[in-house]
């Protein structure tokens, strides 16, 4: 497997197979009042309930379990502000092996404590993607540790894709599918894997207007990197990866771009009518087809729910 290829829908269903151990299944979360909102039938794919919080747990589970016995025993490392980091380190636990995650300054506190917790080795380094980099590849030298990316990893990609395959599985068919776009790990491949069971089901990613890359790539034809993030998603703020962004061209995924006031607006619904705490990314879903309610009406709609992260201490109560 090619570590910066797409998956292939194969690579997904093996992956399914090799996480099934580990990684928990995710409940499907309806509300009536919700649908009404909608005007249509909203399946809510619980991720936020997945070991860590959040799905990443799937990428870096199938990514840590891929690895042979020699590469594994010299660890795994990679750079995240949140919830992939905290992932690889539970999944690398699950093998006995060490987890190093670099971590840029002003990461949100409750994501760097639970990283921590999971057992992970920290690596500080300076807020730019370039910092962060340089970081991992430093790690790399000084331990040989096997670099696990948060979303350009084939390995990865076909792990976030498994919530597609089991949430169709629980759902039935859908008439279409929406997740919230960052680096595009989740996205790639959850169009991969939904357009390997089903190549009519209709597919969308929702993105912060303040990082809107994603949007302006798909609409430009080629990969956009000038935006500088400005979003309270702090789990949406990565560009999107260029082999990510192949797989949303070739899936004719529809990117709809919302603003941090109605993503806001979606948290508390989801908050107040579902009764589950996720984290802000986790609403962009729900605020673009609040938004958009055309494109949804009338039709059986999956949402993914990413995570519920959430650092409490910081809400001003």
């Amino acid at each position: 497997m090619v570590k910066d290829a797409l998956p292939c829908f194969d690579d997904i269903r093996d992956a399914a197979a090799r996480i099934a151990p580990h990684a928990r299944p995710t409940p499907v979360l309806r509300s009536a009042r919700l649908d009404a909102l909608a005007n249509a039938e909203l399946h809510f794919k619980g991720e936020h309930l997945q070991r860590g919080g959040a799905f990443k747990f799937r990428g870096a589970c199938n990514a840590v379990w891929s690895l042979d016995d020699a590469t594994a025993a010299r660890g795994v490392v990679t750079h995240s502000s949140g919830n992939h980091g905290n992932a690889l380190a539970l999944a690398a636990a699950t093998r006995g092996i060490a987890a190093h995650v670099v971590v840029p300054e002003g990461a949100v506190r409750a994501k760097l404590e639970a990283i921590e917790r999971a057992g992970a080795i920290l690596h500080r380094c300076a807020p730019t993607q370039a910092a962060r980099e340089a970081k991992c590849a430093e790690v790399q030298r000084d331990t040989g540790a096997e670099l696990v990316h948060p979303y350009a990893d084939t390995r990865v990609m076909a792990g976030q894709g498994t919530l597609a395959l089991e949430l169709l599985q629980q759902a039935g068919a859908l008439d279409a599918l929406i997740t919230p776009v960052g680096g595009g790990g989740l996205a790639s491949g959850v169009a991969i894997a939904a357009h390997g069971l089903d190549p009519a089901l209709a597919l969308f990613g929702a993105e912060p207007l303040g990082a809107d890359d994603a949007a302006r790539s798909l609409a430009r034809g080629t990969r956009v990197t000038s935006v500088v993030p400005d979003t309270v998603c702090d789990g949406l703020r990565a560009l999107i990866g260029e082999r990510n962004l192949d797989a949303l061209r070739a899936h004719h995924v529809e990117v709809i771009t919302v603003s941090d006031a109605e993503t806001i607006a979606a948290m508390q619904l989801l908050w107040t009518e579902l009764k589950q705490v996720v984290e802000v990314s986790s609403a962009t879903v729900l605020a673009a087809i609040l938004q958009q309610p055309q494109r949804f009406a009338g039709k059986r709609v999956g949402v993914v729910l990413t995570g519920g992260n959430v650092d409490l201490a910081a809400l001003p109560w």
